[in-house]
C-alpha cells in the first residue's frame, strides 16, 4: 500500500468520517508468538505448542489476541505520516473485539477510519480511529478496535 502523507494535523483532521488509509500486510510468525508469550507470561498451548496446536480447535498455533492488537502502532506507521508531527502516544481503547483466530504464518493488515479529531492542549489532536484488522483471505476481520491516539506538532 502507499503511505498517506499529511502536512499538518489539521490536514488529517479534515478526514473525519473517512477511511484514511490501509496498512501494509504483516506476517505473523511463530517467533513473534513465542516472544509475546515470554513478554506477557501467556504460554497457553494454542499459541506456543506447535505440535499440540495442530490437533487443537484451530488446526495450528494461533497468535494471542493481544499480540494482534499490539500491532496497531506498526499498522499506523506503515500507513500514515504527518510531516509536522513530532510524536504520537496511545491514549486508550474504547472497544476491542477479537472476531477470528489468527493462525501463525498468516498475514494481517489494518483499515483505518478516522471517527473523530478533537483539539487538546499543546496544539495536539486526540483522534479516535476505527481500526479493522483484516486476516488475509478470511471473511471476517481478526480484530476490530476503536483506538484513541494523541498526536502533537
Amino acid at each position: 500500500m502507499t503511505k498517506k502523507t499529511f502536512q499538518t494535523l489539521q490536514d488529517l483532521a479534515a478526514c473525519v468520517g473517512q477511511e484514511v488509509a490501509v496498512s501494509d500486510w504483516i506476517s505473523v510468525t511463530q517467533q513473534q508468538v513465542n516472544q509475546f508469550a515470554e513478554a506477557t507470561g501467556d504460554h497457553q498451548w494454542i499459541h506456543v505448542d506447535v505440535e499440540r496446536a495442530k490437533s487443537g480447535p484451530f488446526g495450528a498455533p494461533i497468535a494471542h489476541g493481544f499480540l494482534t492488537l499490539s500491532l496497531l502502532p506498526k499498522f499506523f506507521e506503515t500507513a500514515i505520516d504527518v510531516v509536522e508531527s513530532r510524536m504520537g502516544v496511545n491514549y486508550g481503547l474504547n472497544r476491542v473485539r477479537f472476531m477470528s483466530p489468527v493462525p501463525v504464518g498468516q498475514r494481517l493488515r489494518a483499515r483505518m477510519k478516522l471517527l473523530s479529531a478533537e483539539p487538546i492542549p499543546n496544539d495536539g489532536l486526540q483522534m479516535t480511529w476505527e481500526t479493522t484488522i483484516e486476516l488475509e483471505g478470511a471473511a471476517k476481520p481478526a480484530c476490530v478496535a476503536e483506538s484513541v491516539v494523541r498526536r502533537f506538532p
